[in-house]
């Protein structure tokens, strides 16, 4: 029995972050956990990107964090069902008769054992702890005669010798049997996780505005303001493995800048577009299909972003960048309306990913009239082919077909660029077809360069047959833990989406809509980690030649925003 129980306890694997279930009674013995923090991205208000089964999102990958067989199953009855294990093996014999007499094996979900890993005091004295519970429940029972006179005496040496690693082991329970019971008692839900986030911002933009607006009001009439908005993400999942997203957002209308600074390129990427009040703000439902796929249905604010890598994690995300320019390519993943919709994605290995998507603007999906609906309202069908030849590069080729209907409030650029890029043909029914180029390399733990390049070309779809031409592009550089572990400051350099060709004139001998010189985005940020739950992150940006007119004096943004997280 000895030689049975040490060969037993040599193979038995060691996973910290994991129960270890290895008695027929399935009682869980709780190992020291591994904390995994992931940041998402801060899309605008109701954009929080899900992952597929392993990693949606290629561009935060990190190995460390991969706990698809850390979860062990329950006890098996045969040794035939550990797929690693065979008769030649040295201590099959051993597992054979640990299974098959006692019941004291378990093995993981994919049928394996992982017999190769290393064994702590610690694992080895709840290993003797669940066998000895064991032999109690075999001599409780009248099967005594299973267990031999030597088989507890070796039992009762090896509890003396490891007693204070029981005695500490036993502690250990009793404790966590009382935190979970106090747990369960207060937990809000038992399939629902509720998360959150606050941020205060305190900004103010510098600068005439731009000289599209009325000659009597081109001064800077932007005023130092303090905003905030808060965010409650209620998690819930059926099943383990699929998640229903809701979330509420709540604010005071952090503002967009359009307004008073005459250019939509001095956004923030978190602003409410004038919404106040408590609303919802996303309502999203992911689940998997097979090993590989995963599938979204979303009846509010289902994004690109949301299921699509945006190969931007680096300066864009909750304690990234401030701009609604640099978070990632606008003409994209920003579709420029809340969607409601489906998509799709498929992960073939770890190098190559698929993902489709096809979303109409919701506040027309849930109408039957002529130009609403499903299929004819504002709309974009997206696909994008992700490839990861390494561990620190990520690129994405993407393509999105956006249609908006006359008169429908047009956006092709997602809310950045210039009026012109944002409106080519005025309220004439649009069509265009968006290509992407992606980046992001991971050059070393503390720098990361990456960007984007944006071609869109834009047909007129009612009235004349008009075309135009629309690009964007950045560079942006980032220095993760710059200063202290979980800092983080960046760079980036960019042209907001311009309208480089038209063929559209507003009336016979009026100027096409076309943009005549080109603005620059120079941002610089910088979050500050406090703590786990809160940072800081001082930013300015400055806008060279607002809406891509030389005519125009450069505005200046400044900002710092508080993030608490919970």
């Amino acid at each position: 029995m000895l030689r049975l129980i040490w060969n037993y306890f040599l193979v038995v694997p060691t996973i910290f972050g994991t129960f270890l279930v290895i008695s027929s009674t399935s009682k869980a013995i709780e190992l020291p956990e591994q904390k995994i923090i992931a940041e998402n991205a801060d899309i605008p208000a109701q954009e929080i990107a899900q992952n597929l089964p392993e990693s949606s999102n290629s561009s935060s990958k990190n190995p460390e964090t991969d706990n698809s067989t850390t979860q062990l199953t329950g006890q098996v009855t045969s040794v035939s069902q550990l797929s690693d294990v065979r008769p030649t093996d040295w201590a099959f014999q051993a597992l054979q008769s640990l299974v098959e007499r006692y019941g004291v094996i378990a093995g993981y979900p994919d049928g394996t054992f992982k017999g190769n890993r290393a064994l702590t005091r610690y694992e080895f004295a709840a290993g003797l702890n669940a066998a000895l519970d064991r032999l109690n429940e075999l001599i409780a029972s009248n099967t005594g005669e299973l267990v031999r006179k030597e088989d507890l005496a070796t039992l009762q040496k090896l509890q003396e010798q490891f007693a204070t690693e029981l005695a500490q082991l036993r502690g250990r329970l009793d404790t966590l049997e009382a935190r979970t019971a106090e747990v369960e008692a207060n937990q809000f839900s038992t399939t629902t996780k509720l998360v959150g986030d606050a941020i205060f911002v305190a900004a103010d933009t510098f600068g005439d505005r731009a000289n599209n607006t009325p000659a009597n009001d081109t001064k800077d009439s932007t005023n130092t303001f303090f905003s905030y908005r808060v965010r409650l993400n209620l998690q819930t999942s059926f099943t383990g493995r699929d998640q229903l997203t809701t979330i509420l957002t709540a604010g005071s209308a952090v503002p967009n800048l359009t307004s008073t600074t005459g250019t939509a390129m001095t956004r923030f990427t978190f602003d409410t577009d004038g919404r106040e009040g408590t609303y919802l703000s996303q309502l999203v439902y992911r689940f998997p299909v097979g090993k590989n796929a995963t599938v979204w249905v979303g009846t509010r604010a289902l994004q690109p972003a949301v299921f699509t890598p945006t190969i931007n994690a680096s300066v864009g995300g909750l304690n990234g960048a401030l701009s609604r320019f640099a978070t990632f390519n606008p003409t994209i993943y920003r579709p420029g309306f809340d969607g409601a919709g489906a998509a799709f994605a498929y992960k073939f290995n770890n190098q190559l990913q698929l993902n489709l998507g096809y979303i109409v603007n919701d506040s027309q999906a849930n109408r039957p009239e002529d130009g609403n609906g499903f299929f004819n309202g504002n709309s974009l069908a997206l696909g994008q082919l992700t490839y990861s030849p390494s561990r620190q590069l990520d690129v994405g080729f993407a393509y999105g077909r956006k249609y908006f209907g006359t008169g429908t409030g047009f956006n092709l650029t997602g809310g950045t660029g210039s009026a012109f890029a944002r409106n080519p043909f005025e309220q004439n029914a649009t069509t265009s077809d968006n290509f992407g180029l992606q980046f992001n390399w991971r050059t070393s733990s503390r720098f990361h360069v990456g960007g984007w390049l944006g071609y869109t070309l834009a047909h007129q779809q009612n009235g004349s047959d008009n075309d135009a031409t629309i690009i964007n592009g950045a560079l942006n550089f980032a220095f993760p833990d710059l200063g202290k572990q979980g800092n983080v400051g960046g760079l980036i350099i960019g042209v907001p989406p311009k309208v480089t060709s038209n063929d559209y004139r507003p009336r016979p001998g009026a100027a096409r809509r076309e943009d005549p010189d080109t603005s620059l985005h120079l941002e610089a940020f910088y979050t500050w980690r406090v703590s786990d739950n809160i940072r800081v992150t001082p930013s300015f940006f400055v806008i060279t030649k607002p809406e891509h007119n030389g005519a125009n004096d450069p505005i200046w943004v400044g900002a710092v925003r508080t993030t608490f997280s919970f």
